[in-house]
């Protein structure tokens, strides 16, 4: 194939991709709103639309009224055949997410796995079964899953990427797509492994236009985050890059896990702060995502234990914060997980001693801003689901397949 047949093809490709993205954020659009909104020429549109009906991704929805007089046609995405499957493992429960190519949830299932520390096998297994629950759901609903994006709540590295560490759940290294692929023999073809807060952090980042320099910080399955500059991921060398629950701010601290002492996570992590609640019971008893929203209602409502162990946690959480402000610059930090409710408290002990370095520069004197994530609980697995989308978009003939 010729130089230039390779340079059409690729500005193709790339026009066909910017069709189903317009349609993807904006809704079934017109022709002509298609091209107003891409910068394609009518013609160009028209031929793209053409090709993307003919694989059965768009399809054209009911004349309807204009304001013109002449019924107006718009493009839908459809991909009818098609799903994304994400399955998802934190330090609690293993979760299996399908969804449409348009985002839309068509089937999910949740297993809690008990948590049996330094034992891999028996949490996979129960992914496994999540994971072949949802295939066969998909198969029942007629749906062909294209991408398997598999969510884990440690760092991820190497090549293929491999769990590096789990201190939740007393792992070393572990090949989790391996292991996966050991249990769920139809498992897809197109399968990747992330952290959670790369993902979450970029599909939070992703509703805030024009932001690309973002601190995420959360904690639901132990402390972590993610730190994205000039619009990317800062991942690290060694694929740790994010890993803000392992900080050392507390001098002479406590021993944690990771070998350190005096991390983040071992003053305001999930377990301490249940345990200093008096509540740590709940999470044997109903798990750890019902444990959390337990204490989060007992912190808002002030009852004494919770709200002190909270206290006691903030000045860590502020300290945290300070440091990663001179660290990276951010124009936002975002508070994700059981945090995110406690956006409030967690901002006034930020600003008690919040560095000033960058005021006379910036618009305003509340800088970086301090936001709630808008995603809750299911950051991870919605940031997983449209970055595979983006994916698939980016050669979107390869649907018809």
């Amino acid at each position: 194939m010729s130089r230039a047949s390779l340079v059409s093809g690729d500005v193709r490709r790339h026009n066909l991709t910017l069709v189903l993205e317009h349609i993807v954020r904006s809704g079934p659009s017109a022709r002509s709103e298609i091209a107003t909104a891409t910068g394609l020429t009518k013609g160009a549109v028209t031929l793209l639309v053409n090709a993307l009906t003919d694989a059965g991704v768009l399809a054209e929805t009911d004349p309807l009224p204009s304001a013109k007089g002449r019924p107006i046609t718009r493009l839908e995405l459809v991909a009818a055949e098609v799903a994304i499957l994400v399955a998802q493992l934190d330090a609690d429960t293993a979760t299996a997410l399908l969804t449409s190519l348009a985002g839309e949830e068509l089937f999910r299932v949740s297993t809690r796995h008990g948590r049996p520390m330094g034992d891999p096998a028996a949490v996979l297994d129960v992914l496994g079964d999540v994971t072949a629950e949802a295939l066969e759901a998909a198969s029942d609903l007629g749906r062909r899953v294209v991408e398997l994006p598999v969510v884990v709540f440690a760092p991820v590295g190497g090549e293929p990427p491999v769990v590096i560490a789990d201190t939740d759940l007393g792992w070393d290294a572990v090949d989790v797509l391996a292991a996966l692929r050991e249990r769920v023999p139809a498992l897809p073809t197109v399968a990747s492994l992330a952290s959670d807060g790369w993902l979450a952090a970029l599909a939070e980042r992703s509703l805030l236009p024009g932001v690309d320099e973002v601190v995420y910080l959360k904690s639901n399955s132990g402390i972590g985050g993610a730190i994205v500059s000039g619009g990317r991921l800062v991942e690290g060398a060694h694929g740790v890059g994010g890993a803000l629950g392992h900080l050392a701010v507390v001098p002479g601290g406590d021993r944690c896990a990771c070998g350190q002492h005096g991390c983040l996570v071992t003053v305001a992590g999930p377990d301490v702060l249940l345990a200093r609640a008096g509540i740590a019971g709940l999470v044997t008893d109903h798990g750890l995502a019902a444990a959390l929203d337990e204490l989060s209602a007992r912190i808002t409502a002030g009852e004494p234990r919770a709200a002190a162990a909270w206290a006691d946690a903030l000045p860590w959480i502020a300290r945290t914060m300070q440091i990663l402000s001179l660290a990276t610059d951010p124009e936002v930090i975002v508070i994700g997980g059981f945090w995110s409710a406690h956006t409030a408290s967690i901002d006034a002990a930020f600003r008690e001693n919040r560095p000033a370095i960058a005021a006379g520069f910036a618009a305003t004197s509340e800088v970086p801003a301090i936001m709630a994530g808008r995603l809750g609980a299911d950051a991870a697995l919605l940031g997983a689901a449209w970055a595979a989308r983006d994916r698939v978009l980016a050669d979107p003939l390869n649907l018809a397949v």
